[in-house]
């Protein structure tokens, strides 16, 4: 608070001129006095002469001692003392109003520098420790899985029962659900706290609200009675809003990390596009076991383990991982599903998790891809070694998520893909085989050769087989 000192408010050059030239006028002599009775102005005044309180804002500030025309000078010096309050209140407001200015602008250029939760977070909680006086802070976000707040960032004494708040539980609690900042500066007689260990008395809280919503609140508190005012919430709350829309933009961009690991991870084993429909959630997408529609496709390399008699196993290990990078780019070209390898061998699924428009027709297109490739393939020896053979089925299977508890694997279960790896252990290096359900989607796209009919182990029917006719 601005206080005036009134010795040095009379000694002002122009003001003590004033004095001065109406002592002249009203030719009587005047004692000016402090509050405590000393003399700042003048000489010690008849006893029987009148006393005049300087009163600024309601508050004596001295008193004049003179004849009755010494009020005038009383009047005249409480006049003075309030222009002088006001010009100093000014400069004190406005020097406030700078370094609050600084201090967000320099709490902006900080926060911008943060990419997590916590760290945001942390910086708040040391910032407003600057800020305002308090002995507690916290940061608490809602947990969107359990629908309560919890501290993510803290100082000073925290207890259990205050890690977890739900909405209108507690007075963080309330104001989660408000939207509005309070100051409780009697909080033990508030009928919404929640006593705990942390005993405090008064009380600051606002909520962190972007755009899209509250998302939390900051809590500062004192174990004393501080009496915060209402600059103090003022300031508290320009940094709750610089905080949330800080935290709202960690939030959003441990999300984008989330997703490009599961990102990453998942385009190991699916196509591109599969990827980013899973991701989306577009579609029917499903990873729990479900009967679907699919085409499978079984690859394998002839005489694999003749060839691997032939090199060392750490050559041959190369050449397995150059082939299989090649393999799967083809099979995801054709927004086909790497389901596993077996050894050497690729089991590949065209229409799970997501359904794919022509599956028939692009897993053959995809076989054809795969035995050209081969033959391309810069390294000369698994050009003239890897030589593989297809088999390709299409009906309905179960697939999604199976195994135990421990370990789970997503794969498909069913006749089509027995068929598939029967035909694929028919096949000869080179060749494509299809069943009759590939066939007759794809008789008039490509050209195929009647094998006959094919026994599978588990079915008493025979199955159809046709190769498919391809320029190598």
């Amino acid at each position: 608070m601005v206080r005036i000192n009134l010795k040095k408010l009379i000694s002002k050059k122009d003001l003590r001129a004033v004095i001065e030239g109406a002592l002249g006028v009203l030719d009587a002599p005047i004692a000016i006095r402090n509050v405590e009775g000393t003399i700042l102005f003048g000489e010690d005044c008849q006893t029987s002469l009148n006393t005049y309180p300087i009163i600024l804002a309601d508050e004596v500030i001295g008193y004049v001692t003179g004849t009755e025309k010494a009020a005038f000078i009383a009047d005249m010096l409480g006049f003075a003392a309030s222009a002088d309050l006001d010009t100093r209140t000014l400069a004190v407001d406005t020097l406030d109003k700078y370094e609050e200015v600084n201090f967000l602008y320099d709490f902006s250029s900080k926060i911008a520098t943060c990419l997590g939760v916590s760290e945001v977070s942390q910086l708040v909680v040391t910032e407003a420790k600057k800020l305002i006086e308090a002995t507690n802070i916290s940061v608490m976000l809602i947990n969107e899985k359990i629908g309560k707040l919890e501290i993510v960032s803290a100082r000073g004494k925290e207890y259990n029962s205050k890690t977890k708040i739900g909405p209108n539980i507690g007075i963080a609690g309330h104001i989660l659900v408000s939207g509005k900042a309070e100051i409780v500066n009697d909080v033990l007689s508030d009928p919404r706290y929640v006593a705990g260990d942390n005993e405090m008395r008064s009380l600051i809280c606002a909520p962190l609200t972007t755009q899209n919503g509250t998302i939390g609140v900051i809590n500062i508190s004192h174990n004393e009675l501080v009496n915060y005012t209402a600059q103090d919430l003022k300031l508290f709350t320009a940094l709750a809003s610089q905080a949330a829309a800080a935290i709202e933009n960690a939030l959003l961009h441990e999300s984008k990390l989330k997703e490009e690991r599961i990102k990453n991870n998942l385009e190991r084993y699916l196509s591109p596009q599969v990827v980013q429909a899973v991701i989306e959630a577009k579609g029917e997408i499903s990873l729990n076991p479900t009967k679907r529609n699919i085409t499978v496709l079984f690859s394998d390399i002839r005489d694999f383990t003749t060839k691997c008699e032939e090199l060392p196993a750490e050559r041959i290990v190369m050449y397995l991982n150059e082939y299989f990078t090649e393999m799967v780019e083809v099979i995801f070209s054709h927004e086909g599903t790497v389901n596993k390898f077996v050894g050497d061998m690729i089991v590949a699924m065209f229409g799970a998790p997501s359904e794919v428009a022509d599956r028939e027709r692009k897993a053959i297109e995809t076989a054809i891809d795969m035995q050209r490739r081969i033959r391309r393939m810069s390294i000369s020896w698994i050009a003239d070694n890897f030589l593989t053979g297809i088999g390709i089925s299409s009906g309905e299977v179960v697939v999604g998520n199976i195994g135990s508890p421990q370990h789970m694997d997503y794969t498909a279960i069913g006749d089509e893909v027995n068929i598939a790896s029967r035909l694929q252990s028919m096949a000869q290096g080179g060749q494509i085989l299809v069943s009759d359900s590939v066939y007759s989607a794809t008789k008039d796209m490509f050209e195929f050769r009647k094998i006959g009919s094919v026994i599978v182990k588990g079915k008493k029917k025979a199955v159809e087989t046709f190769e498919v006719i391809y320029q190598k």
